[in-house]
């Protein structure tokens, strides 16, 4: 019995699936740059908010690969990555707007996305959506 990588179940990506993927990449592409120049020039500055940037980053990238990977495993990663993905950013939203103090800096996730024009806020409603109606096959022995 063998099996063939292309045997494999796969979610279909096309329409709008298509174009949450690239959104995601483009957040993925985006956070890591906003990261990584946040922490290298001035971390000292805001530990927290940084620290936060970096996160967004990591999750933005394993979304975009999960959401695109094969099988029942990536379908659960998919889901688990955007369901924290929407209560960070509703956590560190409304922490910014209660307290700004805690964040001297913005993040990703600050304001709701504010900075994003709220696309952080409303992605990982439509990605969890997307995933509710473009569940995996499950893997059938052959």
């Amino acid at each position: 019995m063998t099996t063939s990588a292309d045997a494999r179940p796969r979610r279909r990506i096309r329409g709008v699936g298509l174009v949450l993927v690239a959104v995601y990449g483009v957040l993925a592409l985006a956070a890591t740059g906003r990261s990584t120049v946040q922490i290298l020039t001035g971390f000292d500055e805001a530990p927290l908010a940084y620290s936060l940037s970096a996160v967004a980053a990591v999750v933005y990238i394993l979304a975009t690969i999960a959401l695109v990977g094969r099988g029942e495993v990536w379908y659960r990663i998919a889901w688990i990555t955007i369901l924290f993905e929407l209560v960070f950013v509703l956590t560190v939203g409304t922490l910014s707007v209660v307290d700004a103090e805690l964040f001297p800096r913005d993040t990703v996730w600050s304001y709701y996305g504010l900075g994003y024009l709220l696309v952080p806020l409303v992605l990982p409603v439509l990605g969890l959506v997307w995933l509710a109606k473009h569940r995996t096959p499950a893997e059938v022995p052959a």
